[in-house]
């Protein structure tokens, strides 16, 4: 019988007081590759930016590929942990355990594993499952340490539509590791513009197909509070507990954390997998509208950092696109000079999220967005 308890720290602050650790799940470095087709599925609701863009699509030397170019967050793998760690131990007062998950890699923790204050990281990714015309996201986290990369190398394998195996098979080789955990990451989020039917028709497909094995649903904290109570049923029904996950790809820390006793990773994963319980707690940051936390995403990626090393302190310098042979791939500010005046004015739009009375006015429009109200009289719930 799978047991989650859903809390919140605006409503309870002493919420971790009787926990000795905080987990940070699903959050992104500079080694997640980001895919940059939401520009024209936004430009395409703009008709007067559509015209502004196809001009500068006209004046560039190399063909513009929303399709394959793509965009990496500013955080290293060190900080990135360290923005995670700090909230867990600083905010919460608890021993923090971090799970980075890239997409697709596992370069970032591998990494990590590498110094001695965090040889102990768990090697962690997010896994993109194309299904069913659609394309699903699994938390695949603390692969065992002798044969992650041929484990990673072969969901990627899968990911590229190019193994021979099923999921199914991958799946279930996974979950023969007993300290793995299979997470469904943000699962109600219809990546591909499905529709809802279509979608759901997907979704209850892999399913039946997978349940078996899938440790744990996922709460997310970057998706509204409008989906994530939906997954709660969700887990009621196919018997699985429900975990946190920050899907943070900037610099603000996760806004959802799992609370426990467990003293390591392997034990937390004991407690999902076999006890099937899971205590999950929601950071101030959820209150905020997503529209204002999405802006402060973006400002986060487009800033300046003067600390970082040549080639990774502008924008430009992390957002990338197919070269003139189409068969590699450059930073944009190889392209050009400096940005084109254009793209400053679109940034200027997004930095209206720092003005105060900005803030202030999203927060009164979009106030029942999380629906705060039934948050705050229900600080936790549970599902068994």
């Amino acid at each position: 019988m799978a047991s989650t308890k859903v809390s919140c720290i605006w409503k309870n602050p002493n919420s971790a007081r009787d926990y000795r650790t905080g987990i940070s799940l699903h959050s992104h470095t500079r080694h997640s590759k980001e895919k940059l087709q939401f520009i024209p599925a936004f430009t395409e609701k703009w008709p007067i930016l559509q015209r502004i863009l196809d001009r500068q699509y006209r004046k560039s030397v190399v063909p513009v590929d929303f399709s394959r170019a793509y965009w990496t967050s500013p955080l290293t793998p060190k900080l990135a942990f360290e923005v995670e760690k700090d909230q867990l131990e600083n905010v919460l007062d608890v021993a923090g355990l971090v799970s980075l998950t890239d997409h697709d890699s596992i370069q970032a923790p591998a990494l990590l594993r590498l110094a001695t204050e965090t040889a102990e990281m768990p090697l962690s990714l997010e896994w993109s499952v194309p299904y069913c015309g659609t394309m699903f996201h699994l938390g695949i986290h603390n692969l065992p340490v002798g044969q992650a990369q041929d484990i990673a190398a072969a969901l990627d394998q899968y990911t590229q539509r190019s193994s021979a195996q099923s999921v199914t098979e991958l799946l279930a080789m996974l979950h023969a590791f007993p300290e793995v955990l299979i997470v469904f990451n943000h699962p109600l989020w219809d990546l591909c513009g499905l529709g809802p039917q279509r979608h759901a028709m997907c979704l209850e497909q892999f399913l039946q197909q997978n349940n078996p094995f899938l440790h744990a649903f996922e709460l997310n904290g970057m998706r509204t509070w409008g989906e994530n109570k939906r997954v709660m049923p969700l887990g009621e029904r196919w018997e699985r507990p429900i975990v946190s996950g920050g899907d943070r790809h900037a610099c603000e820390p996760s806004a959802a954390v799992n609370l426990s006793n467990a003293q390591s990773f392997a034990e937390f994963v004991h407690e999902i997998r076999k006890e099937q319980r899971s205590n999950v707690l929601f950071m101030q940051q959820y209150t905020d509208p997503m529209c204002v936390r999405v802006a402060h995403a973006v400002l986060d990626v487009i800033r300046y950092y003067p600390e970082y090393p040549e080639g990774s302190r502008r924008w430009d310098d992390r957002v990338f696109h197919p070269d003139k042979t189409g068969n590699g791939f450059l930073p944009i500010s190889a392209f050009w000079k400096a940005p084109p005046p254009f793209v400053e004015r679109i940034f200027s739009v997004f930095r209206l999220a720092e003005n105060a009375t900005v803030q202030w006015a999203a927060k009164r429009v979009y106030a029942d967005e999380i629906d705060l109200h039934v948050l705050s009289d229900t600080p936790s719930e549970a599902i068994s």
